[in-house]
């Protein structure tokens, strides 16, 4: 005899698919982040390694408590649930050990950044791995310098070139010495705004998904929680409000007689 409700089970199968998609998202988004850096040959950045992997952890450990969840309803079993609930307990204070620093520092972002970046300037006394980045940015971005132009002194490179015929509003000349004085026409953004923006942009989404990660860990506790009591006491139905029939009149104590018979 199911010890479930029906509609409580139904409801948690649901969520825990929708948490297991989740789960395959982000392993998608760690296979592609690992594809894009491969094709800009940018194998060897600092910290991608242990980045994706820990992607392909958290996506494949979502996955695996969202089966563990779906199980342990169908099968109605305590100990699945138990484990489940501990798992969403854990993932609630992680999220929020992770989103709440995060976003109290993301104002101070940009300065650490700008303060980060300054240190490979100039651009063309800079490592060399740090130029082919840059003239990707370059490249892809249509802006020059991380600043300005001037990062580069007086060797800025093909990646800054612009064309005013074809990109209009975006070139401005600039005048540097080699052996002669040249005029060039180069893009008028320096990369650093640009960058920032899409920073910015994937810092708030990732406090998003954060946040939300952990609004649904939260719901799980709960939904497993009850589910765990209706098993303990499966003779008790689960009572989420009751109202105490406070304003039913109580028996009066004794009756008074209007019409006493005659003596």
């Amino acid at each position: 005899m199911a010890q479930i409700n029906t509609c409580l089970k139904r409801t948690f199968t649901i969520f825990n698919i929708f948490f297991a998609i989740v789960g395959g998202v982000i392993i998608a988004l760690a296979l592609l982040c690992q594809i894009l850096t491969n094709v800009e040959g940018r194998e060897n950045l600092e910290g991608r390694t242990s980045s994706l992997v820990g992607l392909y952890l958290f996506g494949a450990i979502t996955m695996m408590v969202a089966i563990l969840g779906a199980y342990g309803a169908h099968k109605e079993s305590k100990a699945s649930l138990v484990v489940f609930l501990v798992c969403m307990i854990i993932g609630t204070l992680l999220m929020l050990r992770a989103g709440i620093p995060t976003a109290i520092a993301r104002p101070q972002i940009e300065g650490i950044l700008e303060q980060k970046v300054q240190e490979f300037l100039p651009l063309d006394e800079s490592q060399p791995d740090v130029q082919n980045m840059a003239n990707s940015l370059q490249t892809a971005m249509h802006c020059c310098g991380l600043f300005s132009y001037r990062d580069w002194r007086k060797n800025i490179p093909e990646s800054c070139s612009c064309n005013p015929e074809e990109e209009v509003g975006q070139c401005r000349n600039v005048e540097y010495r080699n052996f002669i004085f040249q005029t060039k026409s180069v893009y008028a953004k320096p990369c650093f705004p640009i960058l920032m923006h899409y920073i910015l942009l994937f810092a708030d989404i990732l406090l998003g998904i954060v946040f939300t990660l952990a609004i649904l860990a939260l719901l799980g506790l709960v939904l497993s929680s009850i589910m765990i009591h209706q098993l303990r006491y499966p003779s008790r139905p689960t009572v989420l409000l009751s109202v105490p029939a406070i304003f039913t009149p109580a028996p009066p104590k004794y009756q008074e007689l209007h019409n006493p018979p005659a003596y």
